[in-house]
């Protein structure tokens, strides 16, 4: 009796399992074949990317310094980084390429937290840094695009994508998981198509064919600001003690989008509140625009010849509530930082309809432009590019970056080794 008991459960048991099984809601590889947990994300894991940086001749990056940079022989190390000329003007802006170096070089020893860290064992890097100063050879090897000396450009241009190619892994992900550099509007023009699959570290995408730079795989940078940053900022009534309406001090005569400027000097000029001046950079008028700024409770962001400049990060650090007119502008850390806490938008077509613009900025309301004064203020250390750097600086934001466009690299890098064709398959062909 008692083994008819046990043959009856001993069927219904199997029957029940084998009904669990058909149906998915039992799984004996789970008993088995215990299952491995996914990899965690980088996004998740909370560690700094760490980002192997190739040992490149001097002549692609400090050696465009100086000549005396250029002749010191052996690697390039936190001791012997030369320091960014205090005179470098203009040229300043472009210089992203030069503190994302900087920060890989820096051993961290003074205990901040940080975004990035260099590794010495490429095996072990999340990313790969190009350490090339391309916006730097635009303007270190001719001063326009017909100068004969933008053959020394090309011809790094051309030397440094025979390295990338020669570098298993560059190969083995086709460059996706590479961070280039290339915040001047005419950096890598002579080859750069060729290097579409890599992270690009832009300022915008005026330059670029959507082809080859998109948000889903770039990082937008802010330009470097050329004035120096308002720290000291603490007036009893900020908004009575900023005596201009609206400041704009800059080139007039711009390419694209920019050739608004010239329509917009004829709409502003003579508005005893509005200073909008024609002018170049040089050091003097750097230091008259970071006057004006700071003098101003708005200052007008037109586009240039693309559709970012230096000048919004200027008024940012000067904590004069950007006015941007620019449809198709893009901004940095835009996923972390609302910018329409701190700025005002005008369409195109907006800013150039006569007194609209002006009269709009005269009615704004003085307690929600001292909001956006405030605000200006808690934000403007993730535009600041410094030595040693810091945390939540604009290098640490740009890493940050980098690390959240990872994931979309390495799923093209996994989906193209699936889809390979196999050796086998081509020595049958």
């Amino acid at each position: 009796m008692y083994g008819k008991v046990a043959i009856c459960l001993t069927l219904a048991i199997t029957f029940l399992i084998s009904c669990s099984i058909y149906l998915g809601t039992f799984d004996l590889r789970s008993y088995f074949f215990p299952v491995q947990p996914a990899p965690r994300s980088l996004c998740a894991t909370g560690r700094p990317l760490r980002v192997y940086m190739y040992d490149l001749p001097r002549k692609f990056h400090v050696g465009m310094m100086g000549r005396r940079y250029s002749k010191e022989s052996g690697p390039v190390t936190m001791e012997n980084l030369p320091p960014w000329p205090a005179r470098a003007g203009v040229r300043r802006q472009h210089s992203v390429e030069y503190w994302l170096m900087a920060s890989l070089l820096y051993d961290g020893k003074g205990g901040e937290e940080r975004e990035a860290v260099r590794v010495s064992d490429p095996a072990t890097a999340d990313a790969f840094f190009v350490p090339f100063f391309s916006s730097m050879s635009v303007t270190t090897h001719g001063h326009n695009m017909t100068d004969a000396a933008t053959e020394g450009d090309r011809r790094l241009q051309v030397e440094l994508l025979e390295i990338l190619r020669q570098s298993k892994y560059y190969q083995r992900s086709g460059g996706r998981d590479h961070v280039i550099p290339m915040t001047h509007p005419n950096a890598f023009r002579f080859l750069r198509q060729q290097l579409n699959a890599s992270i690009l570290i832009v300022v915008d995408f005026g330059r670029y064919p959507r082809t080859m730079a998109t948000l889903s795989k770039d990082v937008v940078s802010p330009y470097v600001h050329v004035v120096k940053s308002f720290t000291d900022d603490d007036p009893l009534d900020p908004y009575e003690n900023r005596t201009t309406l609206l400041f704009f001090r800059g080139n007039t005569v711009r390419k694209d989008e920019g050739k608004i400027r010239v329509k917009l000097a004829k709409i502003l000029t003579g508005n005893n509140d509005v200073r909008y001046e024609k002018s170049v950079a040089t050091p003097s008028n750097i230091k008259m625009s970071t006057k004006g700024m700071r003098l101003s409770k708005f200052c007008l962001h037109p586009a240039g010849d693309t559709p970012s400049s230096c000048r919004l990060f200027d008024a940012i650090v000067s904590h004069c509530v950007p006015v941007i007119v620019s449809d198709k502008i893009e901004f940095p850390f835009e996923d972390e930082i609302d910018y329409t806490k701190f700025s005002i938008f005008f369409s195109m077509k907006e800013a150039l309809e006569p007194g609209y613009l002006v009269n709009q900025l005269r009615q704004f309301p003085k307690d929600r432009w001292v909001e956006m004064w405030k605000r200006l203020k808690q934000v403007s250390h993730h535009y600041e590019f410094q030595y040693p750097p810091k945390e939540e600086d604009a290098v640490y934001m740009i890493w940050r970056q980098v690390k959240h466009k990872l994931p979309g690299a390495q799923l093209a890098v996994h989906r193209n080794r699936r889809l390979k064709i196999p050796d086998w398959w081509r020595r049958k062909k």
